[in-house]
């Protein structure tokens, strides 16, 4: 007991003859006050050399938008007389002329023809292609001088003011329907029927160039067949179109960046209506193509492959299916709906090889009747 009281007593006389314990906190404290600033101080100085993105429109945007959102808002054409103009994209002559006359036929004054013959003056063996070609001019495949054509094709289209809605079509391509049918299908709604999904692989995203910032994003980067038809206003805006244009014109081409072939007639307008007019369009094309082979083209149709059983397979489809370019092959179905109705979703078919053209008439005249 004695010793532990001596103990005591010494602890005592220590605590009184050494230095108070230091505080931690308030030497610290202008550490961290310190440490703070420095850290406020790097933040603005990154913040000044690297501004954040900002969701600002430039004056271009602004201007096209206004333009765009005024065409969209604007009633259509009030027409007596309302017709489809079918056009044409051609290299010369269009093998299945015949086929159409049987098409036309009966039909005048509901219907306008257009032409773009890129290379050869055609020869025509039906008078409803007579004198319709426009002035043209060369076109090569996967460059820009295809929605060039297009453009082309949709301007001499819109000078008659009682052409409503309009088609695209291509010299292999033949139809599936009779003009009674094609006529209420496309004039009895208002969406225009243009292809549009997205597909993360090599040959959707992966063509996408961070030139086209900031106005076209790579969240809405779309790819979709070029076959079109669309309505007289979609058809106005394109036209209107410059800003869009030129960023696909400049940095959507075949070995763009080194080593990236992207293609504007691929990536174009199923961009731009998805940025801006995304309820409007049905995001398919009422063109079929067979993609079922997996090459760099689709199936092309031969006589011998030519039957009513083909055409019966081909309108009888009634989703629309789209497959990405990853390597797992992702595919996406999605019914074709036609005023909130699901119906069948082609009208035409392409990639048919003029041989077939007498087995198509044929088949055409006792097909259609049964539809």
């Amino acid at each position: 007991m004695k010793l532990s009281k001596e103990w005591r007593i010494g602890m005592k006389d220590m605590q009184q003859i050494l230095p108070p314990p230091r505080n931690r906190g308030q030497l610290k404290k202008p550490t961290w006050i310190i440490v703070l600033l420095l850290l406020v101080c790097v933040f603005l100085v990154l913040s000044y050399i690297h501004p954040p993105q900002t969701s600002v429109l430039s004056d271009d945007e602004i201007a096209s938008s206004v333009v765009i959102n005024n065409i969209l808002n604007t009633p259509p054409i009030d027409s007596k007389n309302p017709k489809i103009a079918f056009m044409f994209l051609s290299v010369g002559s269009l093998p299945f002329e015949k086929l159409w006359g049987k098409f036309f036929q009966g039909h005048e004054g509901r219907f306008s023809i257009y032409i773009h013959a890129s290379r050869d003056k055609p020869v025509h063996t039906s008078p409803y292609f007579v004198n319709r070609e426009i002035r043209s001019d060369k076109v090569e495949w996967g460059t820009v001088s295809m929605v060039d054509a297009e453009k082309r094709l949709l301007a001499n289209a819109l000078k008659d003011p009682d052409n409503q809605h309009f088609v695209l079509l291509s010299d292999s391509c033949v139809p599936l329907r009779d003009f009674d049918y094609v006529y209420d299908y496309l004039m009895n709604t208002n969406i225009s029927f243009i292809d549009s999904f997205t597909d993360p692989g090599p040959h959707g995203s992966g063509r996408y160039s961070q030139h086209m910032l900031p106005e076209v994003e790579k969240k809405f980067f779309r790819k979709g067949a070029q076959w079109f038809t669309m309505k007289r206003q979609h058809a106005v805006v394109v036209l209107a179109d410059n800003l869009y244009y030129t960023k696909f014109r400049d940095y959507c081409k075949p070995g763009m960046d080194g080593s990236i072939n992207c293609y504007a007639d691929e990536h174009y307008l199923p961009t731009f209506f998805h940025m801006h007019d995304p309820n409007g369009i049905a995001n398919w094309s009422v063109t079929h193509v067979d993609w079922s082979e997996r090459k760099w083209h689709p199936k092309s149709y031969e006589k011998k492959d030519v039957s009513e059983q083909l055409l019966k397979n081909i309108t009888s489809i009634t989703e629309s299916v789209h497959v990405t370019s990853e390597e797992r092959r992702e595919t996406m179905i999605m019914p074709c709906m036609w005023n909130g109705m699901n119906r069948p979703c082609y009208l035409f078919a392409r990639k048919f090889l003029p041989e077939t053209q007498d087995s198509m008439i044929e088949l055409f005249s006792n097909y259609t009747t049964k539809q």
